[in-house]
């Protein structure tokens, strides 16, 4: 089984005949000159294999490469090269969705696997075969409890990331739900708000990690949640569920997050991959699908679609969602960054990433050029608050070769720090940070 099959001469002409066509020219004569490449492509007629992959080396080194100190959302990992060999097999390279499930097996197979580890990460019942990306799995789990609960009011937190709320917000315009945003109180999200306007809403939304990197601790709030007959829903990013409590722990009714971290490359922003687990009672409002492992007419192991929701097929218009479609090639990737690391290796990776965060955190205290923003626990993503100018601080980092912190509210510094960094790197960032308070 080849992996590409290009068009023949012959195959060309062929198709050309049927469809009435005499050339390719007249195939695209409906394209307006204006949009046509008036120019050669200027792609070299030949070259050999060492040639090439010079050239191309050339090319990429026209990239500046950069030492990343900035997460917010989208975050420098490891990334096994395993995983790029193995997402680019046939059998996975051009699947789509598995509408013919007894012809999909190793797709489904893989599915399966995914869910699996989903729900043993969150310790949720059911997951299904992901979502786009965090934001709008987050936006969809609004949509289920919209969908269980009737009501059209939610508490969102606003330590969530901003990007995240406002897909959020987006989702819930068309809806017509009122998204109300609990205040945070030293970076945390307000409790007291909770208590007080949790009444007659479908439930809350918050995250941990938080945007500012706080371990923010949820014990007690499902039960605030659970006696207004709302659901409570938790968004966490992948890395962090090697250490830290997670939706089961806090008795959560949903749990959704973003798992870029977990073997997905940066990309410039995406595709990425959104996770949405949740508990069994609530499996009829999952949008998406549901994979399970059975035994065929041969009693040999299979596997099957065994749950389709509404919007895959007929009755749409009373659908939850309408997120139909899912190639599901980034959930790969995921399980096999998981199945590559182990247990013991995903929990070794965590902490290196909170222990290295920690240690830029008390090198740059140490400067004196730093103050803290908030006195809590965090991952491996935290703000601290300069003492001087850093309106100038970006560019003269990115001259040297380091992406450094990311500016938010109130002049703050968010810093995130990976497994990939090494000490001397961040030594290097603590020194460029009081070279660069030196020039001003």
């Amino acid at each position: 089984m080849h992996k590409y099959l290009p068009h023949t001469k012959e195959n060309i002409e062929a198709m050309l005949k049927v469809i009435g066509a005499a050339s390719m020219d007249e195939l695209f004569s409906q394209i307006p000159q204006s949009l046509k490449l008036s120019k050669p492509y200027q792609i070299p007629s030949q070259m050999s294999d060492y040639v090439l992959t010079k050239h191309m080396q050339s090319l990429a080194n026209l990239n500046q490469q950069f030492i990343v100190f900035r997460g917010a959302g989208s975050y420098d990992h490891y990334m096994p090269s395993a995983i790029n060999s193995i997402t680019s097999r046939e059998e996975f390279l051009t699947s789509y969705t598995p509408y013919q499930p007894e012809v999909s097996q190793g797709t489904l197979h893989y599915i399966f696997e995914y869910q699996s580890m989903i729900c043993e990460l969150t310790g949720m019942d059911v997951s299904n075969a992901s979502m786009y990306d965090g934001a709008t799995a987050t936006a969809e789990a609004m949509f289920m409890a919209y969908a269980q609960t009737k009501k059209n009011k939610i508490l969102v937190s606003s330590t969530l990331n901003p990007h995240v709320i406002e897909v959020v917000l987006t989702y819930a315009k068309y809806r017509n739900i009122e998204v109300i945003l609990v205040p945070s109180k030293h970076g945390v999200t307000d409790k007291d708000f909770i208590n007080t306007h949790i009444l007659d809403t479908m439930g809350l939304i918050v995250s941990t990690p938080n945007y500012y990197g706080i371990i923010e601790d949820y014990d007690g709030i499902s039960n605030i949640v659970h006696q207004n007959q709302g659901l409570f829903i938790v968004n966490q990013e992948g890395q962090s569920l090697a250490l830290f409590k997670n939706a089961k722990d806090y008795d959560a009714d949903i749990a959704c997050g973003e798992l870029q971290s977990l073997g997905i490359p940066m990309s410039f922003g995406g595709p990425y991959l959104g996770y949405l687990a949740t508990k069994s009672e609530y499996v009829r409002k999952m949008p998406g699908r549901i994979c399970g492992m059975t035994t065929d007419v041969d009693g040999k192991q299979a596997f099957v679609l065994t749950l389709q929701a509404r919007e895959q097929h007929i009755r749409r218009a009373k659908a939850n969602s309408n997120i139909c479609s899912n190639q599901s090639l980034l959930a790969l990737s995921v399980t096999i960054y998981l199945s590559l690391l182990g247990k013991q290796g995903f929990v070794n990776i965590a902490k290196d990433q909170l222990n290295k965060a920690h240690y830029l955190y008390n090198k740059l205290l140490q400067t004196k050029l730093f103050e803290e923003a908030f006195n809590q626990m965090f991952f491996n993503e935290f703000v601290l608050k300069p003492k001087f100018d850093t309106n100038h601080l970006e560019s003269f980092l990115v001259k040297n070769n380091i992406l450094g912190p990311l500016t938010i509210k109130d002049n703050l510094l968010l810093f995130a720090v990976t497994e990939k960094r090494s000490i001397a790197e961040i030594n290097q960032l603590v020194e460029m940070v009081v070279a660069y308070h030196e020039s001003l």
